[in-house]
């Protein structure tokens, strides 16, 4: 037919824009209608406030329905399924209860009017297809946290109930919706059917099926497919579009038709019987048996696993045993449901259960006529450890239970009934063949006992005795019938050298051959005292008093080699020595000498510290000197007045009289010798390491032996030995002060200022004023001071400019005076240098203390005054009363 021919066809029936359709284009048209539609598009982005550049600051609740439909539909032109629009919406920072809220708005809309006519259109934008009704759908299923059976789903001992229904694990057996459309498939009212024209004539229909069960073409008409599958309904829109598409029919045709399923409608299935949740379920048309089973829960305590059936108008069209998918994975007759489908669950028909050593151990359900082997397949077999050649069964009668032996040879042919309980055995945790060997022997363990096997050929299996073996008391433990034991001692000494005969060996005979160590005491010896590593080691024969302390690292710097003694444990049977003391002379270069002092087991050799030796003693000076810093003390009876020498002297500002000195306390918690040793290493090693040239092969060497030395296992106890001193002192004074009633309570200090006259100390070096030094102490010679400070209880405590020829009533009243409480008897001044002045009390006169520049006065407070309770006061009364009586009388 010529194009005007079909021009006058298509306005005779009304149709003039098939014209278009049908008829040749010109590229230039082609092209004008892309223009036109890329402007369109754009000005529908500018026209919608809410485009996908700014989707960040979305709120769903502000979008309607059409500017939502708009927004997925400028997603979807631009290639984003809705997921992606979901995920790119996250990532440009939406909140997450904006996402779920758009989530639940596109599952609950369609995109376009569910029963609309379909457009014919040229360019093909459809969308991916959709489930419709999707929330409608997702409220009918059973949330997994509601527990319907007050009992753990986890822990059923039914098997395969937990398929449906798992708290901790949801099987949804969702249907796929991108799967291509089965032909068979049944159209139905609300399924979006999408009709492609393609060859000579191209165009595309996208409508949905009507509730009458028609779809609706623009200018062509209703089409009646409800009720026929994809493949029926083909051919029906086949011949009615042929009227319109002449290519469609003949022989050859040049135009060809496709038809596909959009988007999904939704149908109602029934479920009852013995579900979790029976009733009406709202289901997707894809959906199979083991999704409506899943949206009621499955199958309760007392529903049937194996007999699940398909009611369809009236008939059971099929029959489903969900054991053989949780067996085989095969789904079966899991056919597609239809709207107004039934699912029925009956009861259990019989059920047995399995206990003991299989893999599965539960209740399973049975059919008629299948076999204890079936049930043994359900349970996943035996494990490793089950007793394979007999299983015991326990089975109900008319009136009482019976027990029964099942053979493995009967295992396919013995019949299960309904109540019957398995039990697999283990095997017996014995030994049919076994023989032990321990001890003193190359390798201990077990080993295989056979007919002819004597004590020697069981030595021999084991490899032979070590060196070490006892072989003159060797014990075989024999398990006798009764299995009561007995203890068999030899002499393999003598049976290995043919004076004795040799013992046979049966089967779990325990053979023990003792090793020497095994029989005495475990020998070491000890040194202590001054070298590197003192502690405790392995005795050996003949080692002598060089060789331990080569051991323990060598001498230090501070040993004696001159007092090095051996403490041995005596001998003494009258228990009146403890120990022998042998003095040792050690060579000057720990060679090997002519008379070497040997050692014998349990021996304590201790190395003594030389005469006076110690580590440099540091004493500090501060302030008003001319070079203050650390010094070290020269001689033992260094004293101040030698360190303000060697410092430089006084400034011109120093005070002399505000001079402190610092000293530490037995409490003070110094670093052992060891410890300083220790921190000098480090700082050694720190430094070689720290140095960006390559070490030498000494300086190599050297870092070795530090690192093995500092980080080695090096058991010393000296500073355990210092601090436990320590503690004992303090927990003296504190028993001491606490039985005070905690008055007072004596506080420990590591240091405490000493009282000094730095000005008499100048004028009379050496004198008693001048205290010799000890180490740690610090000599503090501070500015002239100018100022008095006032504490206690005065007025308003404060800090007052000195005047001279001042008393200490001057500055009382300075701050105010005397506070009520204020002990004034008690006032003392706390002088610069650390000295302490009271105020002295002459019958009614007080002679208060010097005050000088720096001082401290302190106004103690008398505490808080008491009141007198009345029966306090009746007492007193009573008391002077009766007092009063008796000098009364006796005047009398």
């Amino acid at each position: 037919m010529s194009d005007k021919g079909v021009g006058n066809v298509a306005k005779l029936y009304g149709y003039q824009k098939k014209i278009d359709m049908i008829s040749p284009i010109p590229e230039n048209r082609y092209r004008f209608q892309y223009l036109m539609f890329f402007l369109l598009v754009m000005l529908s982005f500018n026209a919608f406030p809410q485009s996908l550049e700014d989707i960040s600051s979305i709120n769903v609740d502000d979008l309607s329905d059409q500017q939502l439909q708009q927004l997925v539909e400028r997603a979807t032109q631009a290639g984003l399924s809705e997921a992606e629009l979901l995920q790119m919406a996250q990532l440009r920072g939406v909140p997450t209860s904006e996402i779920d809220k758009l989530k639940e708005r596109l599952n609950g809309m369609v995109l376009m009017d569910s029963y609309g006519s379909g457009n014919a259109s040229k360019v093909n934008s459809r969308s991916p297809r959709r489930q419709l009704e999707f929330n409608e759908i997702t409220q009918g299923i059973i949330p997994p946290q509601v527990d319907l059976e007050n009992m753990p789903t986890d822990k059923l001992p039914y098997y395969g109930m937990d398929l449906f229904y798992n708290k901790t694990r949801r099987l949804t057996f969702e249907p796929n919706l991108n799967l291509a459309t089965p032909r068979n498939y049944i159209l139905g009212p609300g399924d979006e059917v999408n009709i492609d024209v393609y060859g000579q004539s191209e165009t595309y229909y996208q409508t949905s099926i009507t509730p009458e069960g028609q779809i609706i073409l623009e200018n062509i008409g209703p089409i009646s497919v409800s009720g026929f599958s994809l493949e029926e309904a083909t051919k029906v829109i086949q011949n009615r579009l042929s009227v319109f598409y002449k290519g469609l029919k003949g022989n050859n045709p040049n135009t060809f038709l496709q038809v596909n399923l959009g988007n999904i409608r939704t149908i109602k299935v029934n479920l009852v019987g013995e579900v979790r949740l029976p009733g009406t379920f709202t289901l997707s048309a894809f959906s199979n048996v083991f999704n409506a089973l899943y949206a009621a829960g499955g199958p309760n305590v007392n529903g049937s696993m194996r007999n699940v059936k398909l009611i369809r108008n009236q008939k059971a069209i099929a029959e489903i045993d969900l054991y053989d998918f949780l067996n085989n994975g095969d789904q079966g007759v899991n056919v597609t449901l239809q709207d107004q489908d039934i699912i029925l669950v009956p009861p259990y028909s019989a059920r047995v259960s399995m206990e003991g050593a299989v893999k599965r151990p539960k209740v399973f359900e049975v059919k008629e006529n299948e076999t204890f082997a079936d049930v043994l397949e359900f349970a996943g077999g035996f494990t490793d450890r089950a007793f394979q050649e007999k299983v015991g069964v326990t089975r109900m009668t008319a009136k009482e239970k019976a027990v029964s032996d099942v053979y493995n040879d009967q295992f396919s042919m013995f019949l299960v009934k309904g109540g019957d309980h398995y039990l697999i055995g283990e095997i017996l945790d014995r030994y049919t063949n076994r023989v032990q060997v321990k001890g003193a022997v190359y390798r201990p363990g077990n080993y295989a006992f056979e007919q002819g096997l004597t004590l020697t050929k069981l030595i021999e299996k084991s490899e032979g005795l070590r060196g070490e073996a006892f072989s003159k008391r060797v014990t075989v433990l024999r398990t006798k019938e009764d299995l009561s034991t007995r203890l068999i001692q030899v002499d393999l000494g003598d049976i290995m050298k043919g004076i004795s005969p040799d013992i046979p060996i049966i089967r779990e005979d325990v053979v023990h051959v003792p090793s020497i160590y095994e029989i005495k005491e475990e020998t070491y010896v000890k040194v202590s005292g001054e070298v590197l590593v003192p502690g405790t080691y392995a005795y050996a024969e003949d080692m002598t008093s060089e060789d331990l302390i080569l051991m323990a690292g060598g001498l230090k710097e501070s040993a004696s080699k001159e007092d090095i003694e051996i403490a041995r444990r005596a001998t003494d049977q009258g228990g009146r020595e403890y120990a022998e003391i042998i003095p040792v002379a050690m060579g000057e270069d720990l060679g090997l000498s002519d008379n070497p002092h040997a050692l014998l087991p349990f021996d304590h050799l201790t190395v003594r510290r030389k005469t006076n030796f110690s580590f440099e003693r540091m004493v500090k000076i501060d302030g008003q000197v001319q070079a203050p810093g650390n010094f070290a003390i020269t001689q033992a009876e260094e004293r101040i007045s030698s360190l303000i020498s060697r410092s430089g002297g006084l400034t011109d500002f120093a005070y002399p009289k505000g001079a402190t000195l610092i000293r530490r306390t037995e409490f003070f918690k110094n670093q052992s010798e060891k410890v300083r040793n220790n921190n000098n290493l480090l700082n050694l090693l720190e430094r070689l390491n720290r140095d960006n040239m390559e070490p030498t092969e000494s300086q190599k060497q050297m870092i070795d032996r530090i690192n093995k030395y500092l980080f080695g296992k090096n058991d010393s106890v000296e500073v355990e030995l210092d601090l436990a001193v320590i503690e004992a002192r303090e927990r003296l004074l504190n028993d001491i002060s606490a039985s005070r009633d905690g008055i007072n309570p004596i506080q420990l200090r590591e240091t405490e200022a000493v009282a000094i006259d730095l000005v008499a100390i100048m004028a009379n070096p050496g004198s008693k004023y001048d205290l010799i030094l000890e180490e740690g102490d610090i000599l503090s010679v501070p500015r002239k001071l100018q100022t008095v400070r006032l504490r206690g209880d005065v007025i308003y405590p404060t800090t007052i400019r000195h005047e001279d020829f001042r008393g200490l009533h001057y500055y009382i009243n300075k701050a105010g005076g005397f506070n009520v409480r204020a002990k004034r008897k008690r006032t003392y001044v706390v002088y610069a240098n650390g000295e302490v002045a009271r105020t002295k009390n002459y019958i009614f006169f007080n002679a208060f203390p010097k005050v000088e520049p720096g001082s401290e006065i302190i106004v103690p407070t008398k505490g808080p005054r008491i009141p007198i309770r009345p029966g306090d006061f009746v007492g007193i009364t009573t008391g002077l009363a009766t007092l009063a009586l008796v000098l009364t009388q006796i005047w009398n």
